[in-house]
């Protein structure tokens, strides 16, 4: 497969993709001001999906040319990501969308602290590292505060293809032995279907000698997304998407241009947005295919949903939000990253719900904020039982981290009077222009500095009235 030639970026590109990341740093702390009781109607744009594109990042490290990603979603999580490419000595720049990465030089094996530590995604640069250079050092990551992701399936995965691992005060040092320094193909069963091992793994895979089978792997579409891109620049890769990959080495990877799918969560949490505010907007273009456990759980709680033309999808109220039962599990089954979201369409319905967390052991931290807001929810164990009631009420909430986030705020747009949104730092790692969208389509929120915020008598913003606390007019930005 010959490279895609890339055309040069123009004058406007930045010089690194990390300069929108350092901006939103450098922002004193803000909140969200949301008024509820507004219908939408229109249409929300779905970005890139965050998790592709923060892996396939990674994964330009494989490749010593330079390699344009399109669909790039301007989020502080890729900022980091780029920062940390340009730490081990690679170029990239922005324009618009694009990404340009050459990774032709590679001057470090060692991952910034710094960076890894808030981003757990930064982790799987070890795979492409040890697979191009033959020896990496990484800290462990971090990320969201919703309970343990070990990365012993990576390490004991590169283990078996031949590397020597070991941690010492928190940095996973990675070699591989031999003059050749190159990994050999392996076949690896994964304890639990982990979407981060199988794409370190994958990667890894890509250059070593020999043929590398995965069994038990993670078959979202993040982890098909990371094989197709890999593909393109020259990989052999086949079964991604179902449990057992198989990758047969190559000595290179070359260049190439992609683009990444849709965000098949951001596109849900609108979609859920839409059924809570009883409201008939389209969202996409998304792959509806990625979203069947949360499409059929949406028919349950009665909303039509209709996939229409160019990959966008209408999703209209029933009479009501019906009860029903969730249960988180790796995909094809219904998405951990939207169980907070659905449980905020779940505290309106008409009857009991139970939605069970299997996947993270720490993610119903929302909880409390939902019944700040007037929800009826009491957790036992891993399972959080929700009674539906007729009315939410604003009130000063806190995301606990990204999807709650999202969850609180799509709450606040059908609860009575104004909610405001704190946490911000997770919410803007995954959502591109979130107020915008929402805006777009008939929503009332706002961001403003969380000083301002504390203020008891603020003045009424620029084009908007408010009678009893909630704006009549569009809230300004």
């Amino acid at each position: 497969m010959e490279a895609t030639p890339i055309a040069p970026l123009t004058s406007s590109a930045l010089p690194t993709a990390a300069v929108s990341a350092t901006k939103s740093a450098s922002k004193p702390a803000s909140v969200i001001e949301i008024w509820g009781g507004y219908p939408l109607s229109g249409h929300i744009p779905v970005s890139g999906a965050k998790n592709s594109a923060l892996v396939v990042l990674g994964g330009t490290l494989l490749c010593s040319q330079t390699c344009r990603i399109r669909n790039i979603p301007d989020l502080m999580d890729i900022g980091r990501m780029a920062s940390v490419l340009e730490a081990l000595g690679l170029k990239v720049a922005r324009n618009g969308d694009m990404l340009d990465v050459d990774a032709s030089h590679v001057s470090h094996s060692k991952a910034p602290y710094d960076i890894v530590s808030k981003l757990r995604a930064s982790f799987f640069v070890i795979g492409p590292l040890l697979a191009r250079l033959g020896v990496a050092r990484v800290p462990l990551p971090g990320g969201c505060a919703i309970g343990a992701r070990p990365v012993a399936l990576h390490i004991r995965g590169l283990q078996a293809l031949g590397a020597h691992v070991h941690m010492d005060h928190g940095v996973v040092h990675a070699y591989v032995p031999g003059a050749r320094g190159k990994l050999k193909g392996a076949k690896i069963y994964l304890d639990y279907p982990s979407v981060g091992a199988t794409e370190t793994l994958m990667m890894a895979a890509t250059l070593a000698e020999g043929e590398t089978v995965l069994e038990n792997a993670a078959q979202e579409p993040e982890v098909v997304d990371l094989a197709n891109f890999c593909i393109a620049m020259g990989a052999k890769i086949c079964g991604a998407g179902t449990n057992t990959i198989t990758v047969t080495g190559v000595p290179s990877l070359h260049a190439t241009d992609y683009a990444i799918i849709p965000d098949r969560v951001e596109a849900g949490t609108y979609l859920v947005a839409g059924a809570l505010t009883r409201s008939n907007i389209t969202v996409g273009p998304v792959d509806p295919h990625h979203l069947t456990p949360l499409l059929a759980k949406l028919r349950e709680t009665g909303s039509t949903i209709e996939i229409e033309e160019n990959n966008n999808i209408r999703i209209s109220p029933g009479d009501r939000i019906l009860p029903t039962d969730i249960q988180t599990l790796p995909y094809p089954g219904f998405p951990t990253d939207m169980q907070a979201q659905f449980m905020a369409l779940l505290t309106l319905a008409d009857g009991s719900s139970t939605v069970t967390e299997t996947v993270f052991e720490n993610r119903l931290q929302h909880v409390a904020e939902f019944n700040r807001m007037g929800a009826d929810i009491r957790i036992k164990g891993d399972c959080a039982i929700v009674r539906g009631v007729t009315q939410l009420s604003g009130a000063p909430v806190t995301g606990s981290d990204l999807r709650a986030s999202a969850a609180l705020a799509i709450a606040g747009l059908v609860a009575k009077g104004k909610t405001t949104l704190h946490g911000l730092h997770h919410l803007d790692r995954g959502y591109e222009k979130f107020e915008e969208k929402l805006t777009n389509v008939g929503a009332r929120l706002r961001r403003i500095p969380r000083s301002e915020a504390d203020i008891a008598a603020q003045p009424t913003p620029v084009g908007v009235e408010v009678t009893a606390d909630v704006p009549v007019g569009a809230a300004v930005r």
